[in-house]
């Protein structure tokens, strides 16, 4: 074994033996007892390299019985396309596709919330200056696929019908028509991808485990001016779905 993180080359001899079909899905791994003498490790080592197939998702830990080959999960695809138009349906290739698409939510908005630090310099407002903030989380075919965090500054829509995001006349039509209805253009999305591991909170209400890995979106939407209309953390289960963005080629 490499003097160097023993556990990765542990991990990764697992993974192969795992991928090769020694174990059959669903069949049990032998003990950390069996596998530290098999490796000539420590258990703290065969551990740490279980743990890292675990969250991989190729390993399901269950306690007080052992570690299981797991049974693959189908990820959906989730585009995420410049080019998308609520007014035309999706060819049903399309619809094939992005079967991963949310078709429930539950959301829950608050307002006049402080914005923290780190929203209002997204905004390009002060901090505690007063926000809408929304919760969501989304369903595909009834399984959480989805949650999101969205942060709208009041001074834009207080006083409007839309000041809610899911209650009023546009509900549930996003933020784009909301934000037309008011004489608020949006133009331009910007999103930033980031991988993170499920914390606690996230993972209880995806249904995963607390470390697995998700992918984090950071979504700011802005006016024809340039000014920030809404921000959006955005999490998505790395095991569930897998997320695509489709851009349009440039012309010569």
């Amino acid at each position: 074994m490499p003097r160097e993180a023993p556990y990765l080359a542990v991990a990764e001899d697992l993974r192969a033996r795992v991928l090769a079909r020694e174990w059959e899905i669903g069949e049990r791994l032998p003990s950390r007892v069996r596998l530290a003498e098999e490796y000539g490790v420590g258990r703290n080592v065969v551990q740490r390299a279980v743990d890292r197939l675990i969250i991989d998702g190729l390993l399901d830990g269950r306690a007080g019985s052992g570690t299981y080959v797991r049974v693959p999960r189908e990820r959906l695809r989730l585009v995420r396309s410049r080019h998308r138009d609520r007014a035309y349906p999706l060819p049903a290739r399309r619809e094939k596709e992005e079967r991963g698409r949310a078709d429930a939510w539950d959301s829950h908005s608050t307002t006049r919330v402080p914005a923290p630090e780190g929203v209002a310099a997204r905004l390009g407002i002060g901090p505690g200056d007063l926000c809408v903030t929304t919760h969501y989380e989304f369903l595909a075919a009834g399984l959480p696929v989805q949650l999101s965090e969205s942060w709208e500054p009041m001074a834009l829509t207080e006083g409007t019908p839309v000041v809610l995001p899911e209650t009023g006349p546009l509900a549930g039509r996003g933020v784009v028509e909301r934000m037309r209805s008011i004489g608020v253009i949006v133009s331009t999305v910007v999103e930033i991808p980031r991988p993170a591991r499920a914390t606690p909170t996230q993972a209880h209400l995806l249904g995963i485990g607390v470390g697995d890995l998700v992918l984090l979106i950071e979504r700011t939407l802005y006016d024809s001016t340039g000014r920030p209309v809404e921000t959006a953390d955005m999490v998505v289960p790395d095991a569930r779905r897998e997320v695509v963005y489709e851009f349009g080629a440039a012309r010569p």
